[in-house]
């Protein structure tokens, strides 16, 4: 795989005039700690000239409004991030994620957009390997061939062709990431100009390899993980828990951002969401989470851990109840499409790319029509499912029924079927009408509690 065919010149070094912006944005970053009030104002206002876009002039006088609100969660969380984090961590997160990744890539984006027709991701997630040291319920990575793995070069070449994209922000998903923790290390020391963040179960986090995460500063976590003791044990295996405690207690001590990945079902919603679990999770260092539902995916699923309607609505005016008092970034990515305007997948904002290299428009949609071992990157999202996701998104008016799995099936069944994309699950070739047939009578059920929802709370929006 080469880096051929390359979207466009995503130039690292800028202007001259930008080069001095970056020099005093790093300046003020150094002195957030010192004086957090007086350089958080000079950060936002240093960054204003990065911003091309309509969507990031609106982010950022959103994070104006936020920090003046000084009694506000928001304010709160931010200070908690400035105070908890390494400084080279904060370097990374503001210069990479921030001024690349957000910024400056906006208005560069929104070209290639325009000029190829396709969908360009904000950012990638990418499964380096299918091997796990779990075996968790309902997972559908248990399924698959333990020895797939994308080699480093064509890890490299992938993230080096996101760079080209404007992407600087790359995800790790699996099987377990962190059993190819050694070559992760190595691609976020090479690619300093870029964040990442691995999904992981903890338990391969001790501390040489905290050190080192300190030591490259631009690699985060999202710590997977289903509520209190039991709960999480339960799916994930006796033990684990603790273990990903631990592994908290780790990263805190040598300041690496991190926080939760939760995945709520019909057996543990309440639990997860709770103010008890969320305010623990917030004493031992968690900086945002990142709330799943369950998705009955591969032969090995199991539909009653789907929640019900009622219990999605809980979820929701949970969620939103928490923003308004936790200082943490909390996203429910089912219940809060009015934020994105619905669904992100297809290369919108996000794609997925296997551990056989398939490119698929979802971690949770498992069918594709090109992989990156045969094409470059820019060549996989032109293909037809993609170009159907971008024809169809948003899949529904309401913004509170955003995917087209969970709450359209029909979209799903129709743009997989139309595109001639084949299912890339490596055991069970499960046929997107018997996928599909799955979640039809839940999201028919969850449509009329959402359309009393959207009403209520969203169509002034």
């Amino acid at each position: 795989m080469t880096n051929a065919n390359k979207v466009g010149n995503n130039s690292e070094q800028g202007t001259l005039r930008e080069r001095a912006i970056i020099a005093a944005v790093n300046k003020a970053v150094k002195y957030l700690k010192k004086d957090p009030d007086k350089n958080f104002q000079k950060l936002i206002k240093l960054s204003k000239p990065f911003i091309g876009t309509k969507h990031y002039k609106h982010g950022s006088e959103l994070v104006t409004k936020i920090w003046e609100e000084k009694d506000g969660a928001g304010y709160h969380m931010i200070l908690r991030a400035i105070n908890e984090l390494d400084q080279g961590v904060l370097d990374n997160l503001v210069n990479s994620f921030m001024i690349k990744g957000a910024l400056k890539a906006s208005a560069y984006q929104d070209t290639l957009r325009e000029k190829h027709g396709i969908n360009i991701p904000w950012t990638l997630l990418i499964d380096p390997t299918t091997a796990c040291n779990l075996s968790c319920k309902g997972c559908w990575a248990a399924e698959y061939d333990k020895h797939q793995n994308l080699s480093f070069d064509e890890l490299d070449s992938i993230i080096s062709q996101g760079k080209d994209m404007g992407t600087h922000f790359f995800i790790y998903s699996g099987g377990e990431p962190l059993i190819r923790k050694k070559d992760l290390l190595k691609l976020a020391e090479k690619h300093q100009d870029c964040m990442f963040m691995a999904f992981t179960n903890g338990t391969l986090i001790d501390e040489e390899f905290a050190k080192e995460l300190h030591r490259v500063g631009n690699f985060g976590f999202a710590f997977s993980i289903e509520g209190f003791g039991d709960y999480t044990d339960d799916r994930r295996g006796e033990g684990v828990f603790d273990k990903v405690i631990e592994a908290m207690d780790l990263l805190k001590k040598y300041g690496i951002v991190f926080g939760f990945s939760a995945c709520y079902t019909s057996q543990n919603y309440k639990a997860v969401g709770s103010d008890e679990f969320f305010n623990f999770m917030m004493e031992k260092g968690c900086l945002f989470s990142w709330l799943f539902t369950y998705i009955p995916i591969g032969k090995n699923a199991i539909p009653e851990l789907m929640v019900t309607p009622e219990q999605r609505e809980y979820m929701y005016y949970y969620v939103n109840d928490a923003r308004k008092r936790m200082p943490m970034f909390i996203m429910d990515f089912w219940n809060d499409g009015m934020h994105v305007d619905g669904c992100v997948a297809g290369g919108r904002k996000y794609l997925h790319i296997n551990a056989n290299g398939d490119v698929e428009p979802c971690a949770f949609i498992h069918y594709s029509g090109a992989n990156i071992k045969d094409m470059p990157l820019v060549e996989a999202i032109k293909q037809p499912l993609f170009l159907e996701y971008r024809k169809n998104q948003p899949f529904n008016k309401n913004h509170l029924r955003p995917c087209p799995l969970l709450d359209n099936p029909e979209k799903l069944r129709e743009m997989v079927q139309k595109s001639g994309a084949v299912s890339t699950q490596p055991v069970d070739k499960e046929d997107v009408a018997d996928l599909t047939s799955k979640t039809m009578l839940r999201s028919k059920e969850w449509a009329a509690v959402a359309d009393k929802l959207w009403e209520q709370h969203h169509m002034r929006m």
